[in-house]
């Protein structure tokens, strides 16, 4: 439930819209319903009106605020205006304040198989989105992208007709091939020829009007060239910058367009993930078998990033995937918007991936992660690491997701990717060596020695791979010791 004081203290937000309402319920209500359902919800308030030139909000109430409750369901429910009601009973409500009364709307974010929401019968003239100006009237492209992630079925599935696998380069479907090879040794589709192959792996399909076999739009991003992708996307485009000094523009540079290689998602991958990665520190520590370990939980989101990039762009979007690397911070761009609410997807635990047979190829060579966890794990792994919380913004008009990831430590004389021991500005003398997720976990096992890694991920709201490492360390340090085995076992806190 809204708080009016708090509201009648502000000004008109992006997601908050007033209304005088003195003559009844404005037509104009039903374009900023349709406007925040499309967006990222938001509150209507009649009975509030706006001074033009101080903009402060002056309450008015409305009149016989029980019939406009009754108008107001009996337009979310008829078809003829209003495509489809995404409310409950509990989103439309009226308050009293120093004697007047208010209606309030509380829309909500519409899941994309709802989208687009409109007013009328033409959703290419009634469809609204939110941004800073207001309420404005959706492009064709718009209308076009939600109707695109409305399906169920991938967009990444389908099939180009015009196009023959002899059409994709044959480069680097080897490369894919030597890595699933060596990562799946003695797999039964090893021995395919490369068209089984690609249908096994979602990158091609059998048309049923020609019986050949065809590029899906994954395989023609994984393995096309930079030429027959724009062909069919006009809009692709990779591009990775990097600016380690402020002398030069750019230090680095990698662009599909680029003559040189290929241009595919696949080959951009790996040609820049270790550029990506180069400068963040690898702590000197030895395996089981005395061999260094040079990955760390930073490096590790820095690919899960780079490849949730990859598999989530609307690639009939606009701009590209834009990649820029400064002195310890990254900004990872693409084009699209959130399947899921952006709460959601760094609560974790959800995936809704827009191109799953991309998805699927990624994680055939143990890239991406498939539990709906990667962007969860980036902030615990930040969290973990003391680095700035890392920021995701989503905006409209064009469709994009940027990602801003700062590699530094707040506290000067720090050196990034490592943790040295700091426990976060707190005084726990205690477990100095220890982060605050880290004496959080040890707090919870002293209290329960039997409880799982998934029930105290649960209790302390962050991903299982989180607690594991928050485990291992406390193993390593000597915090705890383990009695027994995997089940029926327990941990005994030593301090």
């Amino acid at each position: 439930m809204v708080d009016i004081v708090s509201i009648l203290q502000s000004h008109e937000r992006v997601n908050i819209e007033v209304k005088a309402a003195k003559g009844g319920i404005p037509n104009s209500i039903w374009e900023t319903y349709s406007s925040f359902a499309n967006t990222f919800g938001g509150t209507i308030i009649l009975g509030i009106e706006e001074d033009k030139v101080t903009k402060e909000f002056i309450p008015c109430g409305v009149v016989n605020p029980q019939q406009m409750l009754s108008d107001i369901w009996n337009t979310l429910n008829n078809s003829q205006k209003i495509s489809t009601n995404i409310l409950l009973e509990h989103h439309v409500y009226s308050l009293e304040y120093n004697g007047m009364h208010f209606i309030i709307m509380e829309v909500p974010r519409a899941d994309r198989r709802d989208k687009p929401v409109f007013v009328g019968q033409d959703m290419f003239k009634g469809t609204f989105r939110r941004n800073h100006e207001g309420d404005y009237r959706c492009s064709g492209a718009e209308v076009k992208a939600m109707l695109r992630d409305q399906a169920d079925t991938p967009q990444d599935a389908l099939m180009l007709e015009n196009l023959l696998n002899s059409d994709l380069n044959p480069e680097s479907i080897r490369r894919y091939r030597i890595m699933f090879n060596n990562l799946k040794p003695g797999h039964i589709w090893s021995k395919l020829d490369d068209e089984e192959f690609l249908l096994k792996i979602g990158a091609a399909r059998k048309g049923q009007h020609d019986g050949k076999v065809h590029p899906t739009l994954a395989g023609l991003l994984f393995f096309g060239d930079y030429i027959t992708i724009t062909n069919e996307l006009p809009q692709y485009f990779l591009d990775y910058r990097e600016r380690l000094s402020n002398d030069t523009r750019w230090s680095d540079r990698v662009c599909s367009n680029d003559s040189n290689w290929s241009g595919n998602i696949f080959d951009f991958y790996f040609k820049i993930i270790d550029r990506l990665t180069a400068d963040v520190k690898r702590p000197f520590a030895l395996d089981s078998d005395l061999q260094r370990i040079d990955d760390t939980p930073v490096h590790k989101a820095l690919r899960e990033c780079l490849a949730n990039a990859l598999i989530h762009a609307d690639y009939y979007g606009r701009r590209g995937i834009v990649i820029d690397k400064e002195f310890r911070k990254i900004s990872i761009s693409n084009p699209g918007t959130f399947r899921i609410s952006v709460d959601e997807a760094i609560a974790g635990g959800i995936s809704d991936a827009r191109n799953g047979r991309i998805f699927n190829m990624f994680s055939l060579i143990n890239v991406g992660e498939r539990s709906g966890t990667g962007l969860c794990d980036v902030y615990n792994i930040w969290e973990e690491s003391g680095f700035k919380r890392p920021e995701l913004v989503e905006t409209v008009d064009p469709d994009r997701i940027t990602l801003t990831l700062e590699i530094k430590l707040d506290n000067a004389g720090k050196h990034d990717g490592e943790n040295d021991g700091e426990n976060d500005g707190e005084t726990v003398d205690e477990y100095a060596d220890l982060n605050k997720t880290q004496r959080r976990v040890y707090e919870e096992i002293k209290k329960g020695p039997t409880a799982p890694a998934e029930d105290i991920a649960k209790l302390l709201g962050v991903s299982r791979p989180t607690i594991e490492r928050a485990i291992s360390v406390l193993k390593k340090k000597g915090y705890i010791i383990r009695n027994g085995g995997a089940k029926g076992g327990k941990w005994i806190p030593q301090k």
